[in-house]
């Protein structure tokens, strides 16, 4: 319930519901998934030696062409998650993807997807994509569009084969992915 109270708070505030005039600012879909990357990870537990101290930031990579623009470090600037910075880093391999604890797959990279989820193996990687075969080639969450709406599947079990924990709250809310 906090993570759907929190995204319609966001997308409340980017869609600009407390200006009063919500039909001159729609957000883009990219500062949409933004908001559901930052709600996604909120949601995710990590073994503790992925972090070097209590104040490393967590970092969130893009791997491939970087759909974002400057959306998702605008949306990231300044906030904190279990007392963490934030970081955006433009990957361009997957050994830099592995010193991230998110990683956004661009759909640029989809002919390599099952190159890059093996290349990632058991790193402790959140992996989130908006590719078709993305959750059957092995990652965790994938946008989809349900008409005009953004969604999001989930498959558990690739978050719990790396060692990632997904809060039951988010489970609830993915679509189950097609077995």
């Amino acid at each position: 319930m906090r993570f759907v109270a929190t995204l319609t708070c966001v997308l409340g505030l980017l869609l600009g519901l407390g200006r009063g005039r919500a039909q001159d600012v729609q957000p883009s879909e990219y500062q949409v998934k933004a908001a559901f990357i930052f709600n996604f990870a909120k949601f995710i537990e990590w073994p503790p030696k992925v972090f070097a101290a209590p104040d490393t930031p967590l970092c969130v990579g893009v791997l491939g062409d970087n759909p974002f623009g400057q959306n998702l470090a605008e949306f990231l600037r300044d906030k904190t998650l279990n007392n963490r910075p934030l970081a955006v880093k433009e990957c361009r391999s997957i050994d830099e993807a592995k010193a991230c604890q998110v990683l956004f797959v661009s759909a640029s990279e989809s002919k390599r997807m099952p190159e890059i989820l093996r290349g990632l193996g058991a790193s402790k990687v959140l992996t989130i994509s908006e590719t078709e075969r993305f959750i059957k080639d092995g990652g965790m969450i994938n946008f989809f569009r349900e008409g005009n709406r953004i969604r999001f599947e989930i498959s558990d079990q690739a978050a719990r084969n790396v060692g990632l924990k997904i809060a039951s709250k988010l489970l609830e809310l993915g679509r189950k992915p097609p077995t």
